[in-house]
Parts: structure tokens; C-alpha cells; sequence
């Protein structure tokens, strides 16, 4: 078997065999297959794609190059939830502790952000004392115990997806549904769980800008983790505005602890808790969406969410009186507000750039070795279908440097403020 042969068959528009599939990803992966040769592969797939069953095919001999965890010491059904990201996404912080909640055990790797904001594990950090990195027996322990642990996703999960990944960002085939579906659901089968859920963001904020493409990327996930034995849900997400108000790591902490204590955003607390419910239905504990619905209100209404969310805090070292005390979280020297040049209502919040603006105040990084800096973001003070007058706060700046006129500009201009009322819709499509 020879590489050229392989690369020849997909670029004719061929279908691949599982061996041939796991010669290139094994080849490449040892450095048998070349750089060049692989970069020609990744642009046959950009440009003739590849099957369901192909691209399960390409999973599975990703997932095979690195580490699998075994989760079968946890007691109980183990969910997992994975965004592609998105502007202001801090779900996963509240969703972990209501399905826990819930007696659901929700044992999460997570990424570091790159562009926008930081990432789940940024966010988490912003918490004074909180550690991202456990042992695989703690993390089993905490598991069983609390309900739920959020940490550092292993160097050796899919080590070819790490070094393909890498040759797509040079090569211009980053944005390819099949390698996108194989690159997640490579490292999501990896870290163990029985449920996999996806939150697949679509709009100017998202990778994905449009619902038939979003659709695609979403069935072809859900099929791979069928194929492969799991319980799927996935759920497109609106992301032509940012999610909730706040924008920056603990800004979005904060936000994400209002929301356990039945006080966060509308949007944001709906769709927390439409993921929680699917994933309560996954998990066999309740039959439909109403049911789930009405379990996930309980949780919180209760303050055994909020008390999981403790809890969770307090086994991976972080300070716990954070709940109560937001001042315990590093503060921003300057606030500057930014307002409203008209009246009328606000048609649309371009979600990329909030994000970008609150990248260049520090919460986000450019390349992975950059620092974020934890206090600083934007909270909106305004949402799509809002009515305004002139003067009206429309969001405020978090920052440590005096001189954020670019980011008020970048601001104002996220901001389209038109004559008549737009509504909003969050939820997409929810394919099982």
C-alpha cells in the first residue's frame, strides 16, 4: 500500500477502505507518510469529502493513536458536552452541576480557548486556587463523589488529530465538515463517556455560519458516535449575538454562578437548561423534554446545583467562598461605558466582534502560549429586540490599561440599532 495510490483514490472521488484510511493516519502519525503528502490528502478530502461511514472510518484511526480513558470505575451513566465555540459560552459550567445534580455523573475534558475568550479551563482558572490538572484516580474519586469533574484534556488523547490539525491551519482545509466531525468526535470518544452532547453554534459568532452547513456537521457527528456505540444529541445554537451578557473568564463565572441561583440571563439560562434536559433524557431518567425540563428547574429552584457547583470547586482547589464573594475574583482597574448613539432597537450584536474587542482587552489569546488575563471583558447591558434611547448604556468595558478606544469603537459598531423590533431564536434544530 502506498500513500500516492491513496491520495490518487480520494482525489478521483473514490471511496476509501478502513485500511487505507488507517495507513495514512498511522503512516503519518509514526512519520511514514510525508507532511507534503498529507497535506495533498487533507485537500482531496477538502474537495471531494468523504462518507459517513469513511469519515467514522477516519474517527476511529485518529481516536486509535492515542489514549482511551476508561470510565468504568464511575458508578452510573457518564455524559459529556462539547461547544464548538462561541462568544460569552460558559455552559458547561452550569450544566455540569444540574445533571450532577440530577445523579448524572458529568466527567469533562476541556481545551484552552484560542481567539474570542479563553476557554472552559481559562474561565475555571479565574478561580482563586483552582486546578485544571488531577490525576486519572482523583479525577475517577471526584467523579464518583461529587457528580462531576472538569479538567485538562490529556497531551495523549488522538495525537494524529494534534499534528493534523496543525497541517490543516497552513493548508487552508481547516474548514472541511468531514475533518472537523472526525477531529471532535476523535477526542469526545477518547475521554470515555456513555452521552455525548454537542452544542453546535451557528451564526457570524460561529465557525459554522449558516444552518445547512451547521446541519450537515451536526448529523455527520451524531452518526459516528451512533456507530460507535454512544447516546448522541446534538443542538445548533444561535450565535449571531453573543450568549448571556458577559464576555471574559470571570465575568462569565460570575454569570454562570447567577444562573445556578436561578438569577442569569434568559438566553443563556434557557439553553443551559435545554441541555441539561436532553441530556437527563440520554441518560434514560426522564422520558421527554417537559419531564426533564421540570427535574432541571427542581435542582436549581432547590440550591442542590449551585451547592454541587461548591463542591466542584472546592476538590479541584479553587476557593468555594467565590459563590457568595465575587470580589474574591481578580479586578479590573477601569470600567468605561459604552453608549447608545441612537434610539430604536437593537437589530443585532455582531457576536465576533464582542469577541474580538474583549481578545484585545486580554481574555483571549492569539496563539496558545499567550496569557489571558482573567478580570478582564464586557458585560452588554442590552440584547437583540431591545429598545434603547440615545445615551442608554448598551454594554460596559472591564479592562486594565486606560486607553480602550478601539474596543469602544468596535463596540458601537457591533451594535445595529434600527426603527423596528427583531426577536432572537436560539435554538436551531436539536438532531438526535
Amino acid at each position: 500500500m502506498r500513500a500516492v495510490d491513496i491520495i490518487i483514490k480520494k482525489r478521483n472521488g473514490e471511496i476509501l477502505s478502513k485500511e487505507e484510511i488507517n495507513f495514512m493516519i498511522n503512516g503519518y502519525t509514526k512519520g511514514e507518510v510525508e507532511e507534503y503528502q498529507m497535506a495533498a490528502f487533507a485537500m482531496a478530502i477538502y474537495f471531494r469529502g468523504m462518507t459517513d461511514l469513511e469519515t467514522t472510518y477516519l474517527t476511529m484511526a485518529m481516536l486509535k493513536t492515542g489514549d482511551e480513558l476508561d470510565l468504568s470505575a464511575i458508578n452510573g451513566i457518564k455524559v459529556d458536552k462539547h461547544s464548538t465555540g462561541g462568544v460569552g459560552d460558559k455552559t458547561s459550567l452550569v450544566v455540569g452541576p444540574i445533571v450532577a445534580a440530577l445523579g448524572i455523573k458529568f466527567a469533562k475534558m476541556s481545551g484552552r480557548g484560542l481567539g474570542h475568550t479563553g476557554g472552559t479551563l481559562d474561565k475555571l482558572e479565574s478561580i482563586p486556587g483552582f486546578k485544571i490538572q488531577i490525576k486519572n484516580e482523583d479525577f475517577i474519586k471526584q467523579v464518583n463523589e461529587i457528580g462531576m469533574a472538569i479538567v485538562g484534556q490529556s497531551a495523549n488523547l488522538a495525537l494524529a488529530d494534534k499534528k493534523l490539525y496543525s497541517l490543516r491551519d497552513v493548508t487552508g482545509t481547516v474548514d472541511s465538515i468531514p475533518l472537523i466531525a472526525s477531529s471532535i468526535m476523535s477526542k469526545k470518544l477518547a475521554s470515555g463517556a456513555d452521552v455525548i452532547s454537542l452544542d453546535v453554534k451557528v451564526g457570524s459568532g460561529a465557525f459554522m455560519k449558516d444552518i445547512a452547513s451547521a446541519t450537515k456537521l451536526a448529523e455527520l457527528m451524531v452518526n459516528i458516535g451512533k456507530n460507535c456505540g454512544r447516546s448522541m444529541t446534538a443542538i445548533l445554537t444561535n450565535m449571531d449575538e453573543p450568549l448571556g451578557l458577559a464576555v471574559g473568564n470571570s465575568l462569565e463565572v460570575i454569570e454562570a454562578i447567577e444562573t445556578l441561583k436561578g438569577k442569569g440571563p434568559k438566553d443563556f439560562t434557557d439553553l443551559c437548561n435545554i441541555f441539561s434536559a436532553h441530556l437527563a433524557i440520554d441518560a434514560k431518567i426522564a422520558e421527554n423534554e417537559e419531564e426533564a425540563l421540570d427535574m432541571v428547574n427542581y435542582v436549581i429552584s432547590s440550591g442542590k446545583a449551585l451547592e454541587i457547583f461548591k463542591q466542584f470547586v472546592k476538590a479541584q482547589g479553587g476557593d468555594p467562598r467565590v459563590v457568595d464573594d465575587y470580589s474574591l475574583f481578580e479586578q479590573s482597574k477601569y470600567k468605561f461605558k459604552v453608549l447608545a448613539s441612537k434610539e430604536g432597537y437593537v437589530s443585532k450584536i455582531d457576536a465576533l466582534t464582542v469577541g474580538n474587542a474583549s481578545c484585545l482587552l486580554g481574555a483571549g489569546r492569539e496563539k496558545l502560549s499567550d496569557s489571558v488575563d482573567h478580570a478582564v471583558g464586557i458585560v452588554l447591558a442590552k440584547k437583540v429586540g431591545d429598545f434603547v434611547k440615545k445615551g442608554d448604556v448598551l454594554a460596559t468595558i472591564y479592562a486594565n490599561k486606560e486607553d480602550v478606544s478601539t474596543e469602544k469603537d468596535m463596540l458601537n459598531e457591533a451594535f445595529i440599532i434600527e426603527d423596528e423590533a427583531k426577536e432572537m431564536k436560539l435554538i436551531l434544530k436539536i438532531v438526535k
